[in-house]
């Protein structure tokens, strides 16, 4: 429930204040007194755009603020959602800076406009005359018959799995995209992978196999040094090993003269064995070198792959083949498991959409249930207001996939007038029938569910007499439950709202202003009679206000 309402410094608003009372609260005044303008400053809370073109005075910013009481409304779970501070006196407030800077605010936090928007829907229902775009929507058609048929629980129900449901299609679709663009390489990928696992990498070595080679390519020029060495060591006439024991027969002979002769004899009988350790591994290495045509040629043709591979993938070594080799399994591996998430992903969706058939042919079943009972009290309403030969029909027509509210499209059909066959509301209803159905609508639902504060704005226009009394009588039962405000320039508004408040002008020798105050006693009664005489009213006018609002 609105409890106070503040603003300054707005288009013809020096500064206005309000505290909307429980019940119903209408609100009149002269045309062009700022009744609208009011409404636009309210506006402001429900999170709309504003520039400084909206200031009174422009070296002063505007400040509109509303105090919520919204305990019955259950909105702890969306602040605890929004991290707002939760409050059950809420303030909400916005300023608008000379430059046109905006600022917005939940119980004192800064909070941006979607914040606004998002809180407002719960807090105020604005209605105007021209606001005529929901009701001919599909999912405003089927919020009021769940509403109205107490499907909400339901209805939740079926959003929670339809939720769902979406979350997997959307992953099955880039799982499904994700498949598709590895498949267009898979091919491909697989040559290279079969190119690579086919040279054994893992059984290679390059440097092995390139020194191999090197030898036996080699193997005479290899052979004949090798036995040249040979030779200088052990077989030759003058070789190196007989020269040597040569050496070691002289120090013998003389060792025992000084015990220096004695080491430099032994030194040359250790590297007479060295010598002959060499030269036996000379004769060992010459037998191992052999010239073997094939083996060349089986290992220029190994190394010949590895090169060919190596330039292909620009690899500098075997290691780095290898890493490509196994990555290239990988996600050969992540394709297979991709075409198994895609299955699994198919066989939960299918089972979802059983579950949204089940549910949604249940929603169907009772909005067709609830409709005839819906559709006998709109056509009475409507009756009531000036509409008596309304009717009021329902087209359903089933989804080929489920939709967020169900497995239907449904759409009001509506006449007017007697004989003429009903067809869409958006196409049929001119303004004044529209603004009645609205109402009649909010009228049925009111008592269905916890409605913020409703606020009409000159719903009236277009009625008078017996319908103003009928629509004022509907808004006075609505009010029983839920704070209702009605902007209006009727006097039968005027003599039945629980308190009336009043818009007026005031001028000094700069400016213009618009300010409000309650009305009580007998100056109610003037105003409702100047409602219906003019600024002169005759006492029979005053008689016929006070009748008004004993009536």
């Amino acid at each position: 429930m609105l409890s106070s309402l503040l603003i300054k410094n707005y288009a013809l608003i020096r500064h206005l204040e309000m505290q909307p009372s429980p019940g119903l609260n209408v609100i009149t005044g002269e045309t062009g007194a700022g009744k609208s303008i009011m409404l636009g400053a309210i506006g402001l809370l429900m999170g709309k755009r504003a520039d400084s073109k909206i200031l009174l005075q422009k070296g002063q910013k505007c400040v509109v603020e509303g105090s919520f009481q919204i305990e019955k409304y259950e909105l702890t779970a969306l602040f605890e959602a929004n991290d707002w501070e939760y409050d059950t006196q809420t303030t909400v407030r916005r300023e608008i800076s000379g430059s046109g800077k905006s600022r917005a605010f939940i119980n004192d936090s800064p909070v941006n406009l979607d914040a606004l928007r998002t809180l407002g829907e719960h807090l105020l229902d604005i209605h105007s005359q021209n606001d005529t775009n929901n009701l001919s929507t599909q999912q405003f058609q089927l919020m009021v018959l769940d509403l109205y048929g107490g499907n909400q629980k339901l209805l939740k129900e079926y959003q929670q799995v339809y939720v769902k449901w979406l979350d997997l299609k959307r992953k099955h679709q880039q799982t499904v995209d994700q498949a598709i663009q590895q498949q267009n390489e898979a091919d491909y990928k697989k040559f290279l992978l079969d190119e690579l696992e086919s040279a054994q990498l893992d059984q290679v070595d390059q440097e092995q196999l390139e020194q191999s080679l090197q030898i036996m390519e080699n193997a005479e020029e290899i052979k004949t040094q090798l036995m040249g060495c040979a030779q200088i060591l052990e077989e030759g006439e003058l070789s190196v090993s007989q020269q040597l024991s040569s050496a070691i027969q002289m120090l013998n002979k003389i060792q025992q003269f000084d015990p220096l002769y004695q080491s430099l004899k032994e030194r040359l009988e250790s590297t007479r064995i060295e010598l002959k350790d060499v030269y036996q591994e000379f004769q060992e290495l010459d037998q191992q070198v052999e010239h073997q045509p094939a083996a060349i040629e089986e290992i220029q043709a190994k190394l010949d792959t590895l090169y060919r591979l190596q330039r292909k993938h620009g690899a500098d070594n075997v290691s780095q083949l290898i890493d490509l080799r196994d990555r290239l399994a990988e996600e050969s591996l992540e394709l297979m498991q991709l075409d198994q998430l895609v299955s699994q992903l198919e066989h939960q969706i299918q089972q979802l959409e059983k579950e949204l058939q089940v549910l949604g042919q249940e929603l169907r079943e009772q909005r067709e249930a609830v409709f005839p009972e819906f559709k006998e009290r709109m056509e009475y309403l409507l009756g009531k207001l000036g509409i008596a030969e309304g009717k009021l029909d329902m087209n359903r027509e089933a989804l080929t996939t489920p939709g967020a509210n169900g497995i239907d499209n449904i759409e009001w059909l509506f006449s007017a007038n007697k004989g003429v066959q009903p067809q869409p509301i958006g196409k049929v209803a001119s303004g004044g029938e529209f603004s009645r159905l609205m109402f009649c609508v909010k009228y049925l639902i009111a008592d269905k569910t916890c409605l913020p504060t409703i606020l009409f704005d000159e719903i009236d226009t277009g009625i008078s007499g017996e319908v103003a009394l009928q629509m004022i009588n509907m808004m006075h039962q609505m009010s029983v439950s839920h704070q209702v405000l009605t902007i209006s320039h009727l006097p039968q508004f005027a003599a039945k709202g629980d308190h009336h408040y009043t818009v007026y002008k005031e001028s000094d020798d700069n400016t213009t202003s618009s300010s409000i105050r309650r009305l009580t006693g007998e100056e109610r009664v003037e105003v409702i009679a100047k409602m219906l005489a003019g600024n002169r009213p005759s006492e029979v006018a005053y008689a016929s206000a006070r009748e008004l609002m004993e009536y």
